[in-house]
């Protein structure tokens, strides 16, 4: 997968994850990647849901170590 940019929101609790999300994607042109790793486990259900209503396409996620990662490309 070709990621354009990563954040690392890794130790942030709710909302701190979505908020660094949608700063990083507003850097980011149509088309691109964003990676987001994040250790909380809310997260999931927020990214999930911040994606569909942003209009953005949750590629995948997977969990590994305790740190979830997030593949967001940008509508």
């Amino acid at each position: 997968m070709d990621v354009s940019k990563v954040l690392d929101a890794k130790g942030l609790a709710c909302p701190m994850p979505i908020v660094r999300t949608k700063k990083a994607m507003n850097e980011l042109e149509t088309g691109e990647i964003l990676e987001i790793q994040a250790t909380d486990k809310g997260a999931k259900s927020d990214l999930a849901a911040w994606a569909k209503s942003g209009g953005h396409e949750l590629l995948k996620d997977t969990e590994e170590n305790d740190v979830l990662k997030f593949w967001i490309k940008k509508s």
